[in-house]
């Protein structure tokens, strides 16, 4: 086989609405969970500290701690256990692994929170709500 038909190959498989996340993301991950017949959905939220990897095999860590008990778990991405993947809050960060952020808790585990800002495109609707000033009583 061929690089190109390995690569179209592995296309079907890739998710094609997976959210854009990065590392210093606080994410919450929506995964299936099936116990005996039944199925729910489990949700785990953490930091993102690393992505690794690239096409069908892609995969990213998540680190949590949580009442004084710390946690990391890898997730594929185009894992179809993995439901969703929400961004709670966008880090700043200037690097691209953050294991440093391993067995830290408190102010010391934090990441800065990056602004992003969403343009607002005044319509005619809102503008007709705004009141206008009353004319001056001659």
């Amino acid at each position: 086989m061929t690089c190109q038909q390995i690569c179209d190959y592995e296309s079907k498989f890739i998710k094609k609405n997976v959210d854009n996340f990065k590392v210093g993301d606080t994410v919450n991950v929506h995964t299936k969970i099936i116990e005996g017949e039944k199925e729910r959905t489990q949700i785990f939220s953490g930091i993102v500290i690393s992505i690794n990897g690239q096409g069908v095999s892609k995969t990213f860590t998540i680190y949590r701690n949580a009442y004084g008990c710390s946690m990391e778990r890898v997730f594929l991405v185009n894992s179809p256990k993995v439901s969703k993947i929400e961004v709670e809050k966008a880090g700043k960060t200037r690097r691209s692994k953050l294991y440093h952020l391993r067995g830290k808790s408190g102010k010391k585990a934090k990441v800065k929170e990056q602004m992003r800002f969403k343009t607002i495109q005044a319509s005619e609707e809102v503008l007709s709500e705004i009141p206008k000033e009353e004319e001056s009583k001659e």
